[in-house]
């Protein structure tokens, strides 16, 4: 596995690299993707830095684990690529950007308009093999992405978190909340925005408040 990072990630992460878990991990996802159909593409894996620049991150937005259907994943969390059907998460993403800023519903799925805006999707892990959900979850993508967040959280000020259901709240942790601003609702997925955990959150216009407070560019979502 080529870790590709551009400079700012680099620098802030090559102490991460040099640790035995993620040499550990670097052996694994490559027999992986070696040996069974993975996603994303290899060359994606590392897509959430590299389409959102270090200096630039505003906003983070943090998943569980990519797509595992085929040509879905693109390394950005909730994105597809370009052509590929909306997944049911990504759809009640845009139905609430909708609703909250009056926006029409887009065509493409894919998410790299947001990340070169500096909003950094980033999964906790991120591979995963083929139609196996959940298949590379503990083998030390977590505690890469952890870190992560947490060095994000260290160097940076006045980031907005949006942590999306039960597993992304638990990154709260990490987070210095005297120093950033984090906006917690349930899960996009169906499951949970059915019992009304998810629709009329507003944090897209949220966001972009705390950013024009700041005399930050909002984000076009």
């Amino acid at each position: 596995m080529n870790v590709n990072l551009d400079g700012g990630w680099a620098k802030l992460l090559s102490p991460e690299l040099e640790k035995p878990y993620f040499k550990t991990l670097r052996t694994f996802v490559s027999s992986q993707y070696k040996n069974h159909t993975c996603y994303p593409q290899e060359e994606a894996i590392f897509a959430a830095f590299n389409c959102c620049e270090y200096d630039a991150v505003k906003v983070v937005i943090i998943g569980q684990d990519p797509y595992h259907g085929p040509n879905e994943a693109n390394g950005l969390c909730f994105s597809v690529n370009d052509g590929i059907k909306h997944p049911p998460s990504l759809v009640n993403i845009f139905k609430e950007i909708q609703s909250d800023l009056k926006r029409p519903y887009p065509k493409s799925g894919n998410l790299e308009r947001w990340a070169k805006q500096g909003v950094l999707l980033i999964n906790a892990t991120l591979t995963v093999r083929s139609n196996e959900a959940g298949s590379h979850q503990k083998k030390g993508w977590e505690q890469f992405t952890d870190a992560v967040i947490q060095k994000l959280s260290d160097s940076k000020t006045g980031l907005v978190f949006l942590l999306w259901g039960g597993f992304a709240k638990k990154k709260m942790r990490l987070i210095d909340k005297n120093k950033h601003h984090i906006l917690t609702t349930g899960h996009p997925s169906p499951l949970s925005a059915n019992r009304g955990c998810w629709f009329g959150n507003q944090h897209f216009s949220k966001t972009n408040a705390v950013l024009h407070d700041q005399n930050n560019k909002p984000i076009d979502w």
